[in-house]
C-alpha cells in the first residue's frame, strides 16, 4: 500500500494555522504526478477544494472557508458563511447574523482573533458581533475545535481566526473593485428610512523588488439597509374569565416599525517583506469606523396592566392553550413612540510579525499588535399622546386578537392616532417616578408629581484596549517520533471601560404655570407611518433627533436617584502571562503515519476592576457613591494533544484531548456594587453588605475529549463523523461570595469602616456538568456518480448535541447559545462560468442574550428557525468571454422564505416576548479585476 506523510514543510505549516499550507501539499502532490492533467477548480468549488484542504492536513480538528480572492468570500457577511460550517450556527440581531455560536456555548466562550491576535468587542463582554468585520477584505476564516497549545487565545467552544490576505503568497498582481446594490423587500417603513443601499470594495496586491516585498491594500464602504415589523408583549397575567377560571391575557405591548441602516467604512493594508530566505516580516492594519442608526415608531398599548376596565364578557377563551385569545379595554390611555438610536463603533488595529530562521533547524518568531474599540450609543425615547399623565386627555377604547402562535396582535381602536391636534409632545403617563425630577419642576405634593418625564436618553459608551506581546521559537529535530518542538511566552494586557448615562427628557416650556402638551411644530412634522399590521392604522412621525438638537427638551440626569448606573460603569483591568511549550509529532504506528502535537500552556492572570460602591441616602433620596479597586489573580495549567493516524491516503482517524478555559463575562467580574454597612455582623460574620459584580470570578474551566472519522474521497468531496465531549467545570451561577473591601468608605457615612470584610450577592463559581454530542457532515460532488453531473455538488452537517449541567445547588441550568440540533445544506452547481447556489442553516430553540430596558443584556428563550438563502452569478472570464475577462455578476436573496426571530417571556411557546419579521433582502453586484 502507498502510504501518504505529510512533509516536514507541509506539517510546520499545518502547526502554524496558515491556510495556504493546503496549496504546498497540493504541489508536492503535483510534482509526484507530473504527468497527469491537473484542471484548475475556481470560483465557489475553488473555495470549497481549498477548505476541505485545510482541515485535511491541519494537525488539529478544524473547519474553514476561504475566499478565491480578496472579496470573494462565498456571502455578504462573515457571520453568515461561519454559520454554515460543521457545528457552528448564528443569533442574529437586528436581522443579521452576527453572533456565533461553537458547539452548542455561546459567543461569550469562545475566542476571536485577526490573523492570530485576539480581539476587542463592541459589545459589553467578550463576545464579537462579526458584522463589524467587512466579509469583503478577509481571504479565510479558520475555526479550531480542538486547541494547541500554541494558539495564543482562549476558549472552551473553540477559536475563530479571521485571515487577510499574504500578499507575496499571491506571486501576481490582482487589482480589483466590487460593486453591490442591496433592497429589502419591505418599501420604506418609516419615511425618513432606507429600504436600500450599497456596498463597495476597491483591492490591490502586489509584489516589488524580485518578490521580496508585498503589499496588500482594500478600502470598502457600506450603507446597508434593514427593516423589520416587531411585535413586542410585555407579559402575559393572569385573568379571572366569566366561567371563574384564570386564564393567560396580554398585559400590554409595544408593537412599532424598525428602519435601519449600517453604514460601515473599512480600510485593511498588509506589507510583507522578505529580504532573505531566512527572513519575514508582516506588517497588517485594520480600521473601520461603524455607524448603526435605527428609527423606531410604535404605540405602546397598556391592557391587562393598564389603567382602563376590562369586560370579562367580552374575553373569549381558548381553553386548551390557556390564554384569552381576544378581550376589549375601556378608557385605556397610550403612548405614542418617536424613538431614534445610533451606535457608533471606531475599530484601529496594528500588528507587526517577524520570523527568522537562524539556521536549518531553528527559527525564531516576534509578534506584537494592538487593537482598541470605542462604542457609542445615543439612543432618544420621545412620548407623545392625548393628555399628560394618567388621566388627562381622551382615552380609548381598545381589542386586541391574537395571531395564531401569538406572535402578533390586530388591535381594534377608536382615536386616529396619526392627528397631529390630538396626539401630541409630553409624557402622557406616570412614567417619571423620581424625586430629582420632582424637585427640579416643583411637582412634590402637586396634581403633576411623577409626570414630567416626556421622554428618555441612554447614553452608554465602551472603551476597549488590547497590547499583545509573543516570543516564540521552533527547533526542527531529527528523530522518528517528533519533527519539531516549539516554546515561547506571551503577554497581553487588556483595560474595558463603561460608562452608563441616562436622562429624563422634559419639554423646555414646562413648568406648573403651564403645564399641558406641545403641538409637534410643523418643521419637524414627516407624515404618518403605517401601523397596519397589527391593526392600529396610522400614527404621527417626526423628527425627534432634530427636536432634541434643536433645544425643545431640557435634561436631567437619572443617576441623581437611580443607582442603575453606577451598577453598569466600570473598568476591568487584566494581565496575562502565557508560557507554552509544544513538540509536534511525526511518526508511524504500525506502519501508518501519526502526526498530531502534544504541549502545555501555562496562564497566569492578574485581574482588578475599578467601580462604584453605591447607596441612597434615606433623607434626600439621592445616590451616594465610592470609588472601589479590587484585585485577584490566578494560574492555570492546560495540556493539550491532537493526534492524526492516516488510515490510507484518503482515510483519518482523529483524537483531541484538553484542557480549556473561558474568562468570566466582564460585566459580571466588575467591581460595581451596592454597598451598605451593618452596625451588626451576618450569620458570616461580616459586616459589609454588597450586591453586583464579582471581582473575584475566576474562568470556567473545560475538559474536552474530540475523536473522529475523516474520508476524503474526491478533490472535491469528503465526509467526516466526529463524537465530542466536555466535562464542564467552575460554571458561573448566582450565589454568595467573601469579599474585601478594603479602603471603601461607607455610602452613608463617607468615612472607612474599621473592619473590610462583607459578603456579596452575585455570580460566583462552582457547579458544571457534560456536554457531550455528534458531528456529521459531507461534501458531495455528483460528478462521482457520472462526468455529465460535473459542477453539480451539496455540503451538508448535522450536529445532536445533549448537556447535564447543574448549578451549585443542584439546579439543572441551560447552556446560553446551546441549540439541540443545527443543520446546515448547500446545493450548488458552478460550470463555465454559471454558478448557482441555495444555502439552509437550521436551529433548534435555544436561550440568547438580547437588549431590554436601558440596554440592559436580558436572557430569553428563543425560538428554533430555518434560514435560506439563494445566490446566482455569471463569471464571463470562466466562461472564456474575451471581451469581458475579469468581470463576474451575482444575485442574492437573502432569508428567502422572511423567516421571523421569535423570543419567548418564559418557557411556554404561546408567550411570545417578540416576533420580528424583516422579509426579504435583495442584493445584485459585480466584481471586475484588472
Amino acid at each position: 500500500m502507498s502510504m501518504f506523510k505529510p512533509s516536514i514543510l507541509t506539517l510546520a505549516m499545518a502547526t502554524a494555522g496558515l491556510a495556504s499550507f493546503a496549496s504546498v501539499a497540493a504541489q508536492e502532490d503535483t510534482v509526484k504526478n507530473d504527468d497527469v492533467e491537473v484542471i484548475e477548480v475556481k470560483g465557489f468549488r475553488g473555495s470549497v477544494v481549498e477548505s476541505i484542504n485545510t482541515k485535511r492536513f491541519s494537525t488539529q480538528v478544524v473547519e474553514s472557508i476561504s475566499a478565491e480572492d480578496i472579496g470573494k468570500l462565498p456571502d455578504s457577511s462573515i457571520a453568515e458563511s461561519i454559520a454554515r460550517l460543521p457545528g457552528l450556527t448564528a443569533q442574529r440581531l437586528d436581522g443579521r447574523a452576527s453572533r456565533v455560536s461553537i458547539r452548542g456555548f455561546g459567543e461569550n466562550e469562545s475566542g476571536t482573533t485577526f490573523n492570530g491576535r485576539e480581539q476587542v468587542s463592541i459589545s459589553d463582554n467578550r463576545g464579537v458581533e462579526f458584522d463589524l468585520y467587512p466579509s469583503e477584505i478577509m481571504s479565510g476564516v479558520t475555526v479550531y475545535k480542538t486547541p494547541s497549545a500554541n494558539l495564543d487565545a482562549e476558549g472552551i467552544a473553540g477559536i475563530i481566526n479571521m485571515q487577510t490576505v499574504r500578499p507575496l503568497s499571491k506571486g501576481e498582481r490582482v487589482v480589483q473593485v466590487n460593486g453591490q446594490y442591496e433592497q429589502t423587500s419591505f418599501d420604506k417603513l418609516n419615511p425618513d428610512g432606507n429600504d436600500d443601499g450599497y456596498r463597495g470594495t476597491f483591492s490591490y496586491i502586489d509584489q516589488f523588488a524580485d518578490d521580496t516585498i508585498g503589499i496588500a491594500f482594500a478600502l470598502n464602504t457600506m450603507s446597508s439597509p434593514n427593516q423589520e415589523k416587531r411585535w413586542n408583549s410585555w407579559g402575559y397575567p393572569e385573568f379571572t374569565a366569566e366561567d371563574g377560571n384564570s386564564y393567560s391575557i396580554l398585559g400590554g405591548a409595544k408593537p412599532y416599525v424598525r428602519s435601519s441602516t449600517l453604514e460601515r467604512d473599512s480600510a485593511m493594508l498588509v506589507l510583507e517583506a522578505a529580504p532573505t530566505d531566512k527572513l519575514n516580516m508582516t506588517f497588517d492594519a485594520l480600521y473601520v469606523d461603524f455607524t448603526d442608526e435605527q428609527i423606531l415608531r410604535g404605540i405602546e398599548v397598556p391592557f391587562a396592566w393598564g389603567q382602563g376596565s376590562i369586560d370579562a364578557s367580552s374575553a373569549i377563551v381558548d381553553a386548551e392553550s390557556g390564554f384569552i385569545t381576544s378581550a376589549v379595554t375601556q378608557g385605556q390611555r397610550v403612548v405614542v413612540r418617536n424613538d431614534y438610536q445610533e451606535r457608533d463603533a471606531e475599530l484601529t488595529a496594528f500588528g507587526f510579525n517577524t520570523k527568522y530562521d537562524i539556521d536549518d533547524s531553528w527559527s525564531v518568531e516576534f509578534d506584537a499588535s494592538y487593537s482598541q474599540v470605542d462604542r457609542k450609543i445615543w439612543s432618544i425615547e420621545s412620548y407623545s399622546g392625548t393628555g399628560r399623565g394618567d388621566s388627562r386627555g381622551v382615552a380609548d377604547n381598545l381589542g386586541y386578537a391574537f395571531n395564531g402562535g401569538n406572535t402578533g396582535a390586530t388591535f381594534s381602536h377608536d382615536l386616529d392616532y396619526s392627528d397631529y391636534d390630538l396626539i401630541q409632545l409630553g409624557g402622557p403617563l406616570s412614567w417619571g417616578a423620581s424625586s430629582a425630577l420632582n424637585d427640579a419642576y416643583g411637582l412634590t405634593g402637586t396634581e403633576y408629581e411623577n409626570q414630567a418625564q416626556d421622554g428618555f436618553i441612554n447614553a452608554p459608551t465602551i472603551e476597549d484596549e488590547l497590547v499583545t506581546l509573543k516570543l516564540a521559537a521552533s527547533k526542527v529535530l531529527e528523530n522518528e517520533y517528533i519533527s519539531s518542538i516549539e516554546f515561547g511566552l506571551s503577554y497581553k494586557e487588556r483595560e474595558k471601560s463603561k460608562s452608563s448615562q441616562g436622562y429624563f427628557l422634559t419639554l423646555t416650556d414646562f413648568s406648573l404655570e403651564n403645564p399641558g402638551m406641545l403641538s409637534v411644530p410643523e418643521q419637524y412634522r414627516l407624515g404618518s407611518v403605517g401601523l397596519d399590521f397589527i391593526g392600529l392604522g396610522d400614527m404621527i412621525a417626526y423628527d425627534v433627533n432634530g427636536l432634541v438638537n434643536d433645544g425643545y427638551y431640557e435634561t436631567l440626569d437619572e443617576s441623581l436617584t437611580s443607582s442603575t448606573h453606577a451598577t453598569k460603569s466600570w473598568t476591568v483591568k487584566e494581565e496575562i502571562t502565557s508560557a507554552f511549550a509544544q513538540a509536534n509529532i511525526n511518526a508511524e504506528v504500525s506502519g501508518l503515519p501519526l502526526t498530531g502535537n502534544v504541549g502545555v500552556r501555562y496562564v497566569h492572570t492578574d485581574q482588578s476592576s475599578q467601580g462604584n460602591a453605591f447607596g441612597v441616602d434615606g433623607n434626600t433620596g439621592l445616590v451616594i457613591t465610592s470609588p472601589t479597586d479590587i484585585g485577584h489573580d490566578y494560574s492555570h495549567v492546560l495540556p493539550s494533544l491532537n493526534l492524526s493516524l492516516a488510515i490510507d491516503e484518503q482515510q483519518t482517524i482523529r483524537f483531541g484531548a484538553a484542557k480549556t478555559i473561558s474568562r468570566a463575562r466582564i460585566d459580571e467580574m466588575n467591581a460595581s456594587v451596592n454597598a451598605s454597612y451593618n452596625d451588626t455582623p451576618d450569620e458570616n460574620g461580616n459586616f459589609w453588605s454588597v450586591s453586583g459584580g464579582n471581582p473575584n470570578l475566576e474562568p470556567k474551566e473545560a475538559t474536552g475529549y474530540d475523536l473522529s472519522y475523516e474520508n476524503y474521497f474526491s478533490d472535491e468531496g469528503y465526509f467526516s463523523a466526529a463524537f465530542f465531549y466536555k466535562d464542564l467545570t467552575q460554571w458561573i451561577f448566582d450565589g454568595k461570595y467573601e469579599i474585601d473591601m478594603s479602603g471603601v468608605a461607607d455610602p452613608s457615612t463617607g468615612e472607612v469602616p474599621a473592619t473590610s470584610e462583607g459578603t456579596g450577592s452575585g455570580k460566583v463559581n462552582g457547579g458544571g456538568g457534560d456536554l457531550y454530542g455528534y458531528e456529521l457532515s459531507l461534501a458531495l460532488p455528483f460528478k462521482i456518480f457520472h462526468p455529465s453531473l460535473e459542477g453539480f455538488g451539496l455540503i451538508a452537517s448535522h450536529t445532536g448535541i445533549e448537556s447535564d449541567i447543574e448549578d451549585g445547588n443542584g439546579n439543572e441550568y441551560e447552556l446560553p447559545g446551546l441549540s439541540d440540533k443545527i443543520q446546515s445544506l448547500t446545493v450548488y452547481y458552478e460550470m463555465n462560468g454559471m454558478q448557482l447556489r441555495t444555502s439552509m442553516r437550521k436551529r433548534s430553540d435555544f436561550k440568547g442574550d438580547v437588549y431590554g430596558l436601558g440596554f440592559n443584556t436580558e436572557q430569553v428563550n428563543i425560538i428554533g428557525e430555518t434560514i435560506w438563502d439563494i445566490q446566482a452569478g455569471y463569471d464571463f472570464s470562466e466562461a472564456g468571454v474575451e471581451s469581458l475577462e475579469g468581470l463576474s455578476i451575482q444575485f442574492q436573496v437573502q432569508n428567502l422564505t422572511e423567516e421571523p426571530f421569535t423570543s419567548l417571556s418564559g418557557d411556554n411557546a404561546l408567550q411570545v416576548r417578540d416576533y420580528q419579521d424583516y422579509g426579504r433582502t435583495y442584493l445584485l453586484g459585480f466584481s471586475y479585476q484588472l
